[in-house]
C-alpha cells in the first residue's frame, strides 16, 4: 500500500499545487498559514514538515525560524521533493532547507530534536495513523507544539454531498484531461476512511500527546489538529 500512494503522489508531483487549488476551492494557502502559526514556530526554531509535498508549509516555517532557524522538509515521493528543492533555490534560498525523502512511519531524526512541526494533507494518507503521531511525538522536543492540516469529511449532509459532487465533476474530470484520473478517484475513499477529528484527538492522546485540539475549518471539510507534548 506505501508503494502504491507513492506512486500516486510521484504522478501527480507536475500537477500537485493545482489539486490543492482545486480540492481548497483556493483557500489553501490561508489553511497553510493558519496552520504555521498554531504551530507556534518562532525566530530560531528547528522545525520539521511532515509530507511536504511542493514545499509550501516548509517555506512558510522557514520565513518564520529566521535565518538562526533550521527546516526539514520530509517526504517519501522523490519527484515532489525535486519540485521543492526547485522552488526553494529560486524562491526561499535563505534560510536553507533540507529535503530528506524519508517515510513518515520511521524518521531519521534523533528523539527530541524539533521545536515545531507541520504536515499538510498527509495525515490521511499515510498506512497507520497511530504509528505516524507516535513518531512525530517523538521527534519533537518537549513544549513543542505540531499542526496537521487535512480535508475531512463534514458532518453536515448537505455539505458531505456537496463536497463528492465538487470531487465527482469538477476534480475528477480536470484530473482526467490529464490523463491522472485514476489517481485523483482515490480522494473519496481517503476521506470515507479517516479519522473524525474527536478520533484524530483520542489517538494524539493515546500515543502521549498531552494536550490535543482538532479545529474544524471551511463547515467542517477542513481541519487542523493541534498536539502538545509536555
Amino acid at each position: 500500500m506505501t508503494q502504491e500512494i507513492r506512486t500516486i503522489f510521484d504522478r501527480i508531483a507536475p500537477v500537485y499545487d493545482r489539486l490543492n487549488n482545486w480540492l481548497s476551492l483556493g483557500q489553501h494557502h490561508i489553511w497553510k498559514e493558519m496552520a504555521v502559526k498554531w504551530s507556534a514556530v518562532k525566530p530560531g526554531d528547528t522545525c520539521l514538515d511532515l509530507c511536504c509535498g511542493s514545499g509550501d508549509l516548509a517555506f512558510r516555517l522557514a520565513k518564520r525560524a529566521g535565518v538562526k532557524g533550521q527546516v526539514y522538509g520530509v517526504d517519501f515521493s522523490p519527484n515532489l521533493l525535486a519540485t521543492a528543492r526547485e522552488r526553494s533555490q529560486s524562491q526561499y534560498p535563505q534560510p536553507a532547507i533540507s529535503w530528506i525523502e524519508a517515510d513518515v512511519l520511521n524518521l531519521p531524526f534523533d528523539d527530541n530534536q524539533f521545536d515545531a512541526a507541520t504536515m499538510g494533507y498527509g495525515l490521511r494518507n499515510v498506512t497507520d495513523i497511530r504509528r505516524s503521531l507516535q513518531e512525530l511525538h517523538r521527534v519533537l522536543k518537549p513544549g513543542a507544539k505540531a499542526a496537521i492540516l487535512d480535508f475531512h469529511r463534514p458532518n453536515n449532509p448537505q455539505l458531505r454531498t456537496f463536497q463528492q459532487w465538487y470531487l465527482d465533476n469538477i476534480v475528477v474530470p480536470l484530473a482526467e484531461q490529464m490523463g491522472l484520473k485514476e489517481e485523483y478517484a482515490y480522494i473519496g475513499p481517503s476521506l470515507d476512511r479517516f479519522p473524525t477529528g474527536q478520533e484524530q484527538v483520542e489517538l494524539s492522546r493515546h500515543v502521549g500527546f498531552a494536550l490535543a485540539t482538532h479545529y474544524p475549518i471551511a463547515n467542517g471539510m477542513m481541519g487542523v489538529l493541534v498536539v502538545s507534548k509536555l
